[in-house]
């Protein structure tokens, strides 16, 4: 059999699956494994994999011995705001001071400050910067991401950047999922009421239009868009195709959950302010909770009670929330440790949470997320180490030495 890629003399194949599901409660613990494995890849897609003594006679175009290391499906980063102008130090410096999220943003930071620096960007700028982001959470294993708009604040911006985001995956062989987030918060000048017709009325209707997102969202959140706004939005989008996301209880139990639920949004995403009425919904529902611990980590805000939510059978994904203002990294291996050190979740259960559920999240079940026969051949190979436990556990390390995406290798 002639296959592009072979992977040789794995230590341990992780996550071999029949195919990728929704993993809850219980069921994120176990984490099936082939050890001293082969792996081949042939047009960018899983053909076979197994122990090395069942491998048959392969005529491969490339070879890679993986002795004493293991090999992971890519990670699915299902939350990101990829597509931005410029960082946000500044307010680093000002939390670093004392200043509250809501008191940046009082101040004219926050997304209003991204939303200025993009309005006065090119399109080529905020592409190449987009790409260079893209290309810095490839190398740390990500081979799928999710991508929303958010800083634009008008019509014209919030096209652009799904564009771009767009573009993200044409350039760089990631898997693009693109969201809409026009309501991310309210522009200068404008009421919320005002802004919330705009949304609905022009801006919903372009985007779909031009098939630029997969999925809308809403910050729902004191300050921002109310339970009800979230609902109504959410509903415009879903008439014109695009499914729910929901930034949840972020800050405050701001009825979040119970937006998502009640418009059955594919996630509901942050939720360190959360009681056992949210968990209670969302055990009754299909609507994904998701973790973003990077931005409970920058933000020093509690850390979602992912042990809670997991012990009470709901499933998790985990994702970067990478961003200029509350999350400015991507890399997901770091997600991981502050999952397992923060949260308490087991490295079997932040590995799960990251990829099969995350899969899950973007609806890429069918392609990413595990290793199964015709899966897509986007992965990477750990440095030499001893277990998959080091991975989490080694938080600073540099632990991954090549990264495949559709069997091409990109470092």
């Amino acid at each position: 059999m002639s296959v592009d890629l072979l992977i040789t003399n794995i230590k341990g194949l992780v996550q071999v699956r029949d195919r990728t599901r929704l993993l809850r409660g219980s069921e994120l613990s176990e984490l099936p494994m082939i050890s001293h494995s082969f792996l081949a890849i042939q047009n960018g897609k899983v053909v076979a994999f197994g122990p090395m003594d069942s491998l048959e006679s392969f005529h491969a175009s490339e070879v890679v011995d993986a002795t004493g290391k293991f090999v992971f499906p890519g990670f699915v980063d299902s939350h990101t705001h990829l597509v931005f102008a410029a960082s946000r130090e500044e307010e680093f410096v000002m939390k670093i001071k004392g200043a509250t999220y809501a008191e940046i943003a009082a101040r004219g930071g926050g997304i209003l400050n991204s939303a200025k620096k993009l309005h006065l960007m090119s399109d080529d700028e905020l592409l190449e910067r987009t790409l260079g982001r893209a290309r810095e959470v490839m190398r740390t294993g990500t081979v799928a991401i999710e991508i929303k708009s958010g800083y634009g604040l008008n019509t014209r911006d919030e096209l652009r950047m799904l564009r771009i985001a767009r573009e993200v995956g044409k350039h760089t062989g990631l898997e693009v999922k693109t969201t809409f987030l026009g309501a991310h918060a309210v522009p200068q000048g404008m009421t919320r009421q005002d802004y919330i017709r705009l949304i609905i009325d022009e801006m919903i209707p372009e985007v779909a239009s031009g098939n630029l997102a997969d999925y809308i969202d809403v910050f729902c959140e004191e300050g921002f868009f109310s339970e009800e706004d979230t609902v109504r939005i959410l509903e415009a989008g879903a008439k014109l195709g695009m499914k729910g996301r929901v930034h949840a209880n972020q800050l405050h139990r701001s009825g979040g959950v119970q937006a998502g639920v009640r418009c059955g949004a594919i996630s509901v995403d942050h939720l360190e302010q959360m009681g056992e009425e949210e968990i209670e919904l969302l055990k009754d529902s299909s609507t994904i909770p998701t973790a973003l611990p990077g931005a409970a980590f920058f933000l020093n805000l509690p850390f979602p009670p992912a042990r809670k939510m997991i012990d009470a059978g709901l499933a998790l994904a985990i994702a970067s929330d990478f961003n200029p203002g509350s999350s400015p990294s991507g890399n997901m291996p770091f997600m991981l440790s502050l999952a397992c050190v923060k949260m308490r979740l087991t490295p079997e259960e932040a590995i799960n949470a990251a990829t099969m559920n995350t899969a899950c999240a973007l609806e890429l079940d069918q392609s990413h997320g595990s290793f199964f026969i015709g899966a897509a051949g986007s992965f990477f190979i750990t440095r030499e180490i001893p277990s998959v436990a080091f991975l989490p556990y080694a938080y600073a390390g540099s632990l991954i030495e090549q990264v495949f995406i559709k069997g091409k290798r990109i470092s």
